[in-house]
């Protein structure tokens, strides 16, 4: 599939070309880029996905909401509704997008916002009764309208962005030299023993492109399975007829992970985000036992009327540089006047 694509290469060119222009136009002040007087924090990635922004952004929230009153702003993708919303937990995935509803669901203390203009959602949450001392922005390395304080973006370690290709050849939404945007580079979905000696050769990579501070991460998953109003260990799911579903952009970590807990499954999968027909929920509702991801669970509870279904939450763990890009962040926020 990869071979074919690059044979997209030509068009590939042109759209490296149109993105080149509107960054220049962005970068040359010709297009405005807001610009704000209190912590943003972005983050992002040069790809179309699958690089673990919500366990991200969920990272950034668990280090700061002690100290600062804090609020998410997301487009909210795939939602059926318009505009500026508030997001709450009792909100369905249809109409927020999943990943908010996701974050509300875990911060009840933070504030959740979803706007597909950044710029008009933060000037909203400004003039509420409520502002926030620090603004989280999902998702938002190519809108440019906005201009964060601290720029956050991801690369997974299995699809670098330095050895990727602009769309539709490749992956990437814009060419390699926006990554020179950031001011920190994660690495995510690291192999938790990656060597010093790996870390360096991917350093200098990236150090080719841009010169954010370069951190790596990996994922770590929770030792239960969430759902269906309980919390089980693997051995609960044993011998059980499981479905695995995952409608995200890269599963195989996932999916090797479960497999490592010597599950037997048969695995349903949707592109990402992929908004599921009333004929597939009556497909999987056949199910025993449905296992998902946790952004998936989100779109599937609400439908499900007779599966039982069990998320297994992740997070951010950093193999290297955690207290260092800890430490950025908590710098960033502070350096502001309070």
């Amino acid at each position: 599939m990869k071979k074919l694509r690059k044979l997209l290469y030509p068009l590939a060119i042109l759209y490296d070309g149109i993105t080149l222009t509107r960054n220049i136009l962005f970068d040359n002040h010709i297009l405005p880029g807001q610009e704000y007087d209190f912590p943003v924090i972005g983050v992002g990635n040069l790809s179309v996905g699958g690089t673990g922004k919500t366990p991200m952004v969920e990272h950034v929230l668990s280090l700061l909401q002690e100290q600062y009153h804090l609020a998410v702003l997301s487009r909210g993708y795939g939602r059926k509704t318009k505009g500026f919303l508030k997001v709450t937990p009792r909100m369905k995935a249809g109409e927020v997008g999943d990943e908010p509803l996701q974050i509300a669901q875990k911060f009840p203390g933070v504030d959740v916002y979803v706007d597909e203009d950044r710029r008009h959602g933060i000037t909203c949450m400004l003039n509420g009764t409520n502002p926030p001392d620090v603004i989280l922005l999902d998702d938002v390395f190519q809108h440019r309208y906005v201009r964060p304080g601290h720029m956050i973006m991801l690369t997974s370690y299995t699809s670098p962005f330095y050895e990727d290709l602009v769309l539709p050849a490749g992956d990437l939404r814009e060419g390699k030299s926006g990554a020179a945007r950031a001011d920190s580079i994660v690495v995510t979905k690291c192999p938790p023993d990656l060597s010093a000696a790996e870390m360096t050769v991917i350093r200098k990579k990236i150090n080719e492109y841009s010169g954010a501070t370069v951190y790596f991460s990996a994922i770590a998953y929770g030792e239960f399975f969430h759902g269906s109003g309980e919390k089980v260990m693997v051995g609960a799911l044993m011998n059980k007829d499981l479905t695995v579903v995952t409608g995200i952009a890269r599963p195989g970590p996932f999916i090797a992970y479960l497999k490592s807990l010597g599950l037997a499954f048969d695995h349903k999968k949707f592109s990402d985000h992929h908004a599921f027909t009333d004929a597939e929920i009556d497909a999987l509702d056949s199910a025993e036992v449905i296992v998902t991801t946790e952004k998936d669970y989100m779109r599937l509870l609400d439908r499900l009327s007779r599966a039982r279904v069990y998320y297994l939450p992740i997070k951010t763990h950093f193999i290297d540089g955690g207290e260092g890009f800890n430490n950025s962040i908590r710098d960033f926020c502070g350096s502001f006047t309070r």
